[in-house]
């Protein structure tokens, strides 16, 4: 088995099973859990009812619980799309870090906790080649279905240590973008990996990929608006 020493425990999960076409692992992905305790995800993510399983789980208070080697395919991203392809499972290693979510008290994730994040995702990126653009939200590759870890999850932290791709947010502007300027923004978010078209026009795939690309790149405002502020950070990430 593949697997971080950084991990305090070992929980299998029923769920998983080879990596699909021999993909090999590309992609990084982030969770938050959305359950009351770390304790509960635990039971959750390990049986075979729930159709659901992940690498490691994360607590609050930093310890690391490895469910699935990484050589394996979890069960965490379901139905999703980044780059053109749909089978997110068989090219990524999920993360789930314990935070109630939107629903039941979503919260700031405490220091000692992101500091695990931070340790177990250089150490995975030790063993797999994954770019900086493809350490990813759940939201990113399910925009409208998923919406963890959130806009609290702080991405600059892991830029700060060698981990992600991010950019300082352009200043507050909410002009909304419309013709071509709108059509330049989907673009660039087409380009960098997320489920748009190219129309021009404020279609619900753009209001979801935007709601999405605002949670990780521009959180101080997420309504899923395309505006200028926007527009002006994905330009800054394509560059």
């Amino acid at each position: 088995m593949i697997a971080s020493p950084l991990a305090n425990r070992h929980v299998p999960a029923a769920n998983r099973e080879p990596r699909r076409n021999g993909r090999s692992v590309d992609m990084l992905l982030l969770h938050y859990t959305g359950m009351t305790s770390a304790a509960a995800a635990c039971e959750q993510l390990r049986g075979p009812e729930s159709g659901v399983s992940c690498h490691y789980l994360i607590d609050e208070d930093g310890a690391i619980t490895l469910m699935v080697g990484e050589e394996e395919r979890a069960w965490h991203a379901g139905v999703s799309f980044w780059q053109g392809e749909t089978d997110t499972n068989s090219r990524s290693i999920g993360i789930e870090v314990h935070n109630p979510g939107h629903s039941i008290g979503y919260r700031d994730f405490p220091a000692p906790q992101m500091q695990a994040v931070v340790a177990l995702s250089r150490d995975i990126l030790t063993r797999h080649a994954i770019p900086p653009r493809n350490v990813l939200a759940h939201s990113d590759v399910a925009p409208g279905r998923k919406i963890d870890p959130g806009e609290r999850f702080d991405w600059p932290l892991l830029f700060r240590n060698g981990i992600g791709h991010w950019v300082p947010p352009a200043a507050a502007d909410e002009r909304q973008l419309a013709g071509r300027e709108l059509a330049a923004f989907q673009g660039l978010l087409k380009e960098y990996g997320y489920a748009v078209g190219v129309t021009g026009e404020l279609d619900e795939a753009t209001r979801r990929a935007t709601d999405a690309f605002q949670r990780h790149f521009r959180p101080a405002l997420v309504n899923g608006i395309p505006d200028v502020s926007a527009l002006r950070t994905a330009e800054r990430l394509a560059r």
